[in-house]
């Protein structure tokens, strides 16, 4: 005989499915408010985190290496995933991640999906091109299709054209994509895929739409900063992408400054490589000062970066 507890059990189940079910593949916005409510800043309407375009624009400039340093000394040691084919070398893609998970297709399954997207929804076409249609400027495209190459491109010249058109940004497939040579001829636009293949998608159907994902050893969350550059892709958590980049910043303008110093012999390498005196900081931003071009920083933004590490 079932118990009450299994009877409450079971009806928060199918209470929660049939919200899901009207969500078109997504999960419902209190959930996702809920897993990144660490996140304190701007949301879109469906709850992903919205980080700022300034951010953003500053995020085209910071390293990869420096970034995922001050992750792993926050205690973020998941966020990395190498090895990706890429259209350029030398085309970073950086942006807020709309996600999307795919599953191998069964006929039952996908009809009802489809019919639903179709009827309920006013979508068209495959279910690969759904996702497609949510994108934003500023947005990077990232898809979990599970590794699969022959069969698993999830993009073409004409899809590629789209979500460029709509996003001015590229995309993150753990999966593959089609017609590299039409793909490069589009300027700005780069693709981070396991592989290229001639084939046509089939056998793959959309099973989550900005709900969190899995890329590689990743949790991939919707509005997390991408940062894609030759060497990988870095998943920001959206509520430590200003504390990221604004350290980034620092380091790189802490180099260049401790190059010309050693240069120029005012401070050893082991000065500059430890935790600076009040004179180093004092000298630092006299120098940062004559150097607008690496923007500015007050002495108290200066103390709170450095004391996050030894430098």
């Amino acid at each position: 005989m079932m118990t009450f507890r299994i009877a409450v059990l079971l009806t928060f189940v199918a209470g929660f499915c049939f919200k899901s079910t009207l969500q078109a593949q997504t999960i419902p916005k209190d959930e996702l408010v809920f897993l990144t409510s660490e996140w304190k800043g701007e949301r879109f309407p469906d709850g992903r985190p919205k980080i700022p375009d300034g951010l953003l624009e500053r995020a085209k400039y910071i390293g990869i290496d420096d970034a995922w340093t001050v992750l792993k000394n926050e205690g973020y040691t998941n966020q990395f995933e190498g090895n990706w084919k890429l259209i350029h070398n030398d085309v970073a893609v950086t942006g807020r991640a709309v996600t999307a998970v795919y599953m191998p297709s069964r006929p039952d399954v996908e009809k009802l999906i489809k019919d639903r997207g179709i009827s309920k929804q006013g979508r068209k076409g495959n279910t690969n091109t759904w996702p497609i249609e949510v994108l934003s400027k500023g947005d990077v495209y990232v898809a979990d299709a599970f590794g699969k190459i022959g069969g698993g491109t999830l993009m073409g010249a004409t899809l590629g054209n789209a979500i460029f058109s709509k996003t001015g940004n590229g995309v993150v497939f753990n999966g593959a994509a089609r017609d590299l040579q039409e793909l490069q001829n589009i300027k700005g636009f780069n693709a981070f895929v396991r592989d290229f293949h001639p084939s046509f998608l089939e056998e793959m159907v959309l099973m989550g739409l900005n709900a969190p994902i899995r890329i590689g050893n990743v949790m991939v969350l919707p509005g997390d900063l991408v940062i894609a550059q030759r060497e990988g892709v870095l998943f920001v958590p959206a509520h430590l992408a200003e504390q990221v980049i604004s350290t980034a910043e620092f380091v790189t303008r802490k180099d260049q400054f401790g190059f010309e110093m050693v240069k120029s012999g005012r401070y050893t390498t082991g000065q500059i490589d430890s935790q600076w005196t009040d004179e180093i900081k004092t000298n630092f931003l006299t120098w940062l000062g004559k150097h607008p071009e690496l923007g500015t920083m007050t002495r108290q933004e200066l103390d709170k970066v450095m004391s996050k590490r030894t430098w």
